[in-house]
């Protein structure tokens, strides 16, 4: 898949918003007055810009209120009522906690679970694609989960939480590697099984279906070099999870808190970027990419 800039920004900002939300939601930390006013802010900051990133992939913004009416059959559009009904519910909680001194345990709670499931209907929106096998897997929920989860904890300042929470998310983002490294060769997806001539012989196509670029190629087939994203995967795994504990562990300083969330927010996109760049559509199998 094209890797678009906004379905980057959305994934790693929002999972980060919804992730200290849900923390906030559990009274953690504990704050209030305009101390909780920040955090609240940062919180919602994140969750909505990532939200309003996500609409500038689409063909038209404007009918982005239409996919609310289709939450019977759509993970889109379950996504879209959990981030709704999350802003909501935690936005009655923090007139609570920052204006009233007062801690409904109610809302705050129910408002932690729809964050998290905000983050899940996110993550299934690429789980479902059978068409990507890549992402067709239940590591993919747990990744997003695991990272919003971390995330949050570090923005919460909660360090006894975030560094199991960091280290859990690094193992499940390398067993996410392992097995989705070999996702599309365990699928069985051939020009044979897609033309049903399998019994037939060899299949190859005769010519590429196109001279030159199309749609299809520009957003469905992008090819990153063995290389290249073992570089990178380097570079995201110690940027989000190896620099983040090792600063974690450290006496308690305020700068090194800081470059934490600095380096694990830095490290999170670049691990995103590959969730799309390597995601390999079977598509490509017509054109020579796979």
């Amino acid at each position: 898949m094209h890797p678009a800039p906004s379905v980057i920004l959305f994934t790693t900002l929002s999972g980060l918003g919804f992730g200290l939300l849900f923390f906030l939601g559990l009274g953690l930390p504990d704050v209030s007055g305009w101390v909780a006013f920040v955090f609240f802010a940062i919180a919602y900051a994140l969750a909505v810009g990532g939200l309003l990133a996500s609409t500038f992939h689409l063909g038209h913004p404007e009918r982005a209120l239409k996919a609310f009416t289709q939450w019977k059959t759509s993970w889109l559009s379950r996504e879209g009522w959990c981030a709704v009904l999350a802003l909501m519910v935690m936005g009655i909680y923090a007139i609570g906690v920052i204006f009233l001194g007062q801690r409904w345990a109610g809302p705050g709670l129910l408002g932690s679970l729809l964050s998290l499931a905000t983050v899940f209907t996110t993550s299934m929106i690429y789980t479902q694609l059978k068409t990507i096998p890549r992402w067709n897997m239940k590591l993919t929920p747990a990744m997003f989960l695991s990272f919003s989860l971390a995330g949050g904890a570090l923005l919460a300042g909660q360090t006894a939480l975030a560094i199991p929470l960091l280290l859990i998310a690094a193992l499940i983002q390398i067993l996410y590697w392992r097995q989705g490294d070999r996702a599309f060769a365990n699928a069985g997806t051939t020009l044979a099984t897609a033309t049903g001539l399998g019994d037939r012989g060899t299949v190859r196509a005769f010519e590429p279906p196109h001279t030159g670029t199309n749609y299809l190629l520009r957003e469905f087939v992008h090819v990153v070099g063995r290389k290249h994203a073992e570089k990178l995967r380097v570079i995201s795994f110690g940027l989000a999870f190896v620099l983040p504990v090792l600063l974690l562990v450290q006496p308690f300083n305020h700068l090194f808190a800081a470059l934490a969330v600095l380096s694990h927010l830095v490290g999170v996109a670049a691990s995103r970027w590959l969730f799309f760049a390597q995601a390999e559509h079977v598509v490509g199998l017509y054109y020579g990419k796979r």
